[in-house]
Parts: structure tokens; C-alpha cells; sequence
């Protein structure tokens, strides 16, 4: 055997365990009791979610959360998948690695945001990894690795300060590297889209392109200007957002460490927490009314709150936005870079903004009728043709 195959070997299976996510009885039991126990403030003065979540829906799920709701799925649902921890950087990362029975499919490194995990992203691997069985050839096919960020899920949480976007992607390099994939592409929303920028930025990086369906772009005078009706909807989006949806995004980037003991102290607070994101940020008005089942179904909100109880992240997660907000870095983005853009997202932009930025913008859709932030669990079936169309893209250009 050559020294070149010991070596990748090495790299491969080095500090890589085989790692099987549970929850304790005993923790799942002091969840019960403290849902049991929850004090609820008085009801909202409006018949909306103006203010929040509604008295009557927190206290609804409480009760489902409580009573009827398997406490066992998140595990479950994770199991199905090759779960593996590695130590890279001094933290340990979880994330889950699914390979395609195609032996030619493509490394895709695919990371979630805030308030998602790894969770979200469980409707599109087996279309993604054995596209054969769903409607796709096998010149679709690709390698998922999907990692828990720091402070997210199953990783580390941070010890000390310092683990942001840049040096997440580094880690994500090297994780890519150390399971034998040194060529790769990645994909990302939220902070997913700000860490697959990272990778892309990176001066050591062995990403050859990435898709997101979160923009990150500065509107330009153009823009700002106001004349051309193709730009209204990025100043539109950014003012909403601006004026109705950054206050949870000034506290966890100023004050991450106050909010935390409310989030570790009260299941039903961090589900509140969360829950409210997906009212406000999918695509969920059904007859002039929103409410987040429209989009996606109680149970798997549940999972979602579920995961950053019992791992008590609430307050770990938070603290990307310390990290993060305050080295936005917009350099332009040189390698290919597809863009996918659902109508009720946060921020959007138009093809010739996105080209300010993207130099290589190899593909680019906002022709979606429906979804908003979270795509692959609001339009997965969509995200999966949009990530198809992207790689296809970058082979018939012979960019990868």
C-alpha cells in the first residue's frame, strides 16, 4: 500500500467516533415537571402575534408538548443517519455523514442556522444521497456531511470567546479534509448562508463553489435609489425586518448571557423563543391569518424545541451573534455561487445586485411560488431541484 493511501487513510479515520444521540429518562421527566409547573403571564392585548406568541398557543403546545408528544423522535429521527463527533480546533463537532450508494456523487457540505440543527435538513438527504429512488439520476447524487455548529445540538459549546463565521469555516475545512473529501461544495441558510460565504472567503479553502438561499449583499446606490421596481423588494424586506423582526437579533448579539438563564430555566420559555421565528419567518398565511402549522407540523416545531432544551443551547447558540455580528465581511465572492430565493425570506435581492457581489453567479431562481426562511423544511422537494440545477450547472461548466 502506498504512503499516499496510508496517509488519507489517516486523515480519514483520525479522532472520527461513532456517536448515538439519547435523551435521559430522568431528563426527560424534569422537562415534564417543569412544563407541568410553567407560570404564564397574562394573554396578549391584540388577536394576532403582534406581541408574540398568543397565551392560548403557547399554553396549547405546552399541554401537547407535555401530554402527547414522543420525547424519543429527536433521537429517533437522528439514528436513522451515521452520527460522528470529531475534535477539531479544540471543540468537539457533531455531524451527520451520509454517503450515496453512487459512487460518483458529490461532496456537499451543508450547514443550518439559528433557530434550526442539523434537524432541518432530514426531508431532503435520501433524495440528495440516492436521487435514483426519488425522481432524480444518478448523476444527481452527493456525499452530505452535516455538522452541528459550535454551541448548536451535539457540538461543544464554546469555552471562550472567538468561534465565529471565520473560524467555523475554517473547522469546516478541515472536517471536509479529515473525512477524505478535498474537493467539496457547500450549501447554507442563515447563518448556514454566512458560514458557506466563510468557506468560500477562506484563503486555504478547498470548497470549489456554494448555493444559499439567504443573500448576503449590501444594496448599492442603485438600490437605494428607488427607481427601478425590480429593487423594491430588497428595500422592503430589509425595512420589515429593520422595524418588526431584529429585536430577538439585538438581544442575542449584545446580551446573549442574560437571556440564556431564561432559556436554560423554562422549556416552555425556549420554546416560545423559537417558535415564534417560524410564525414570523415562513411562509404561513392561510386566509389573512398566520400561524407557523400552515408551514410546518407541530410535532416537528416540538423537535426543534426538543433539541435546544435537552442540550440546553439556548444560550451557546445566542452567542454566534455575538461572535458574528460585528465581522460581517462582504469582500466579493470569486468561486461559482448559485441562489435560490423563496418569496417570503428575510432578505431578497435582485440578479443585478446579487452580481455585485457574486462574480461567478452561476445560477440564480426567485420564480418560487411559495416558502420563506426555512426552505428545506417549508419547499424541500424545491431547495432539492434548485441544489440539482446548481450542481448540474457547475458540471456543465466544468467548474467542479
Amino acid at each position: 500500500m502506498s504512503q499516499a493511501i496510508l496517509h488519507l487513510e489517516h486523515i480519514m479515520s483520525r479522532a472520527i467516533e461513532h456517536f448515538e444521540p439519547c435523551f435521559e429518562e430522568a431528563a426527560v421527566n424534569d422537562a415534564v415537571r417543569r412544563l407541568t409547573q410553567t407560570r404564564f403571564p397574562d394573554a396578549e392585548t391584540v388577536e394576532d402575534w403582534q406581541q408574540g406568541v398568543p397565551l392560548s398557543y403557547c399554553q396549547e403546545l405546552v399541554r401537547y408538548w407535555r401530554e402527547e408528544y414522543d420525547w424519543q423522535r429527536v433521537p429517533t429521527l437522528l439514528n436513522q443517519y451515521d452520527n460522528l463527533i470529531t475534535e477539531i480546533d479544540g471543540l468537539k463537532i457533531h455531524f451527520l455523514h451520509i454517503r450515496s450508494p453512487h459512487t460518483q456523487a458529490q461532496p456537499l457540505l451543508i450547514t443550518h442556522g439559528w433557530p434550526g440543527s442539523v434537524l432541518e435538513f432530514l426531508n431532503i438527504i435520501a433524495p440528495l444521497t440516492d436521487p435514483t429512488q426519488h425522481g432524480g439520476n444518478a448523476i444527481d447524487a452527493f456525499h452530505l456531511v452535516i455538522p452541528s455548529l459550535p454551541g448548536f445540538g451535539f457540538s461543544d459549546q464554546p469555552a471562550s470567546p472567538g468561534v465565529g463565521v471565520k473560524r467555523i469555516a475554517a473547522m469546516w475545512d478541515q472536517l471536509m479534509l479529515r473525512l477524505g473529501y478535498e474537493r467539496y461544495i457547500a450549501q447554507g441558510g442563515d447563518w448556514g448562508s454566512l458560514v458557506t460565504h466563510a468557506v468560500l472567503l477562506h484563503p486555504e479553502t478547498h470548497c470549489l463553489a456554494g448555493h444559499v438561499n439567504l443573500p448576503i449583499v449590501l444594496p448599492d446606490e442603485h438600490t437605494m435609489a428607488g427607481d427601478d421596481p425590480a429593487e423594491h423588494p430588497t428595500l422592503a424586506a430589509a425595512m420589515h425586518y429593520q422595524e418588526h423582526e431584529s429585536g430577538y437579533s439585538k438581544q442575542q448579539s449584545t446580551r446573549p448571557q442574560t437571556l440564556a438563564y431564561s432559556l436554560a430555566d423554562s422549556p416552555a420559555g425556549q420554546m416560545a423563543w423559537i417558535v415564534e421565528k417560524y410564525a414570523a419567518w415562513t411562509d404561513c398565511a392561510r386566509d389573512g391569518t398566520r400561524h407557523p402549522e400552515n408551514a410546518i407540523h407541530r410535532d416537528v416545531l416540538l423537535d426543534i424545541a426538543t433539541h435546544y432544551w435537552m442540550t440546553n443551547t439556548g444560550g451557546s447558540s445566542a452567542r454566534l451573534y455575538w461572535e458574528s455580528f460585528t465581522e460581517g465581511d462582504y469582500r466579493p465572492v470569486s468561486l461559482p455561487m448559485g441562489l435560490s430565493l423563496f418569496p417570503k425570506e428575510l432578505f431578497v435581492c435582485s440578479e443585478r445586485l446579487a452580481r455585485t457581489r457574486y462574480q461567478q453567479l452561476v445560477m440564480f431562481n426567485n420564480q418560487h411560488e411559495a416558502g420563506g426562511h426555512f426552505a428545506s423544511l417549508e419547499q424541500p422537494e424545491a431547495l432539492i431541484s434548485d441544489i440539482r440545477a446548481w450542481r448540474s450547472t457547475l458540471q456543465a461548466q466544468e467548474l467542479i
